[in-house]
C-alpha cells in the first residue's frame, strides 16, 4: 500500500514490505479477516528462525533469497507469528536484557572494565570467559553458543569485535573502550556481553518452541 509522505524538503512514497496479495492469501487460507500485515511480518521473522526450515532449505538459502511458504494450519501460523514477535522484541532491545540466571561475574569489584582481547579461560571449555586480567564470566550454558549470527555464535562475535586491534598498514588503532569512555559508561562492554548471553539463551528457548511446519 502506497502512503505518500510530504515534508518541506522532499516528497517520497513509503511502501509496505508486506503486500496486499500475501495479506489476502493468508486471510483466505486461514479464513480469518482479522489477520494483519503485522501478523505476517512477525510470522516471517519467526519462520526464518525455524531449525527445520534452515535445515531443509540450507542448500537453497546459500544461493537464493529465502522463500517463505504459508503453513497449512492457522494455529501454526499464529504460533510462528507470536514467536516472531517475541524474538523481534528480544533482538531490538538486546542491550536491556538482564544477566542470565546462573551466569556469574567475578572481579568486577576491581573497577577494571577495560578490554584488550577476551578469551576462553580453558581451551575447549566455553563456559568461562576471561574478560580481562581482573574479570571472569562463568556458568555460560553451552546452548547459548547455538545462537549463530553470520556463521558465528553471537557471543563469540562480541568477543571478536570488542577487542583492541591495530591496522598494520595505517597504524590506526581500534579501541572499543573509547566509546565507553566517551559515554561515561565503563561497564558498557561487560554488560553488553552479559546481555548477549541472555539474548542467546532466550532466543534458543523460543526457537525450540516453534512448531514443525506443514505447507
Amino acid at each position: 500500500e502506497d502512503n505518500p509522505v510530504h515534508t518541506p524538503e522532499t516528497e517520497y512514497v513509503r511502501r509496505d514490505g508486506v503486500s496486499d496479495y500475501i495479506l489476502n492469501e493468508a486471510r483466505s487460507k486461514y479464513a480469518d479477516q482479522a489477520i494483519t500485515k503485522e501478523d505476517i511480518f512477525y510470522y516471517v521473522y519467526g519462520f526464518l528462525h525455524s531449525r527445520e526450515y534452515r535445515t531443509t532449505f540450507s542448500a537453497d538459502l546459500k544461493k537464493i533469497l529465502a522463500r517463505i511458504p504459508l503453513v497449512a494450519k492457522k494455529e501454526d501460523f499464529l504460533a510462528f507469528s507470536r514467536c516472531g514477535r517475541e524474538l523481534a522484541e528480544l533482538h531490538l532491545h538486546y542491550e536491556d536484557a538482564a544477566p542470565y540466571p546462573g551466569v556469574e561475574v567475578t572481579g568486577a569489584e576491581s573497577g577494571n572494565f577495560r578490554v584488550q582481547k577476551m578469551k576462553f579461560v580453558t581451551k575447549g571449555d566455553k563456559s568461562r570467559i576471561q574478560y580481562n586480567t581482573s574479570i571472569t564470566i562463568s556458568g555460560i550454558p553451552a546452548k547459548a553458543y547455538e545462537y549463530v549470527v553470520n556463521g558465528k555464535s553471537a557471543i563469540e562475535w562480541i568477543m571478536e569485535r570488542y577487542a583492541v586491534t591495530r591496522d598494520d598498514a595505517s597504524g590506526i588503532q581500534n579501541d572499543p573502550n573509547a566509546w565507553a569512555d566517551e559515554h561515561g559508561n565503563p561497564r558498557y562492554i561487560l554488560d553488553l556481553l552479559l546481555s548477549v548471553i541472555t539474548v542467546s539463551m532466550k532466543t534458543m528457548e523460543i526457537v525450540e518452541s516453534l512448531p514443525r511446519f506443514e505447507c
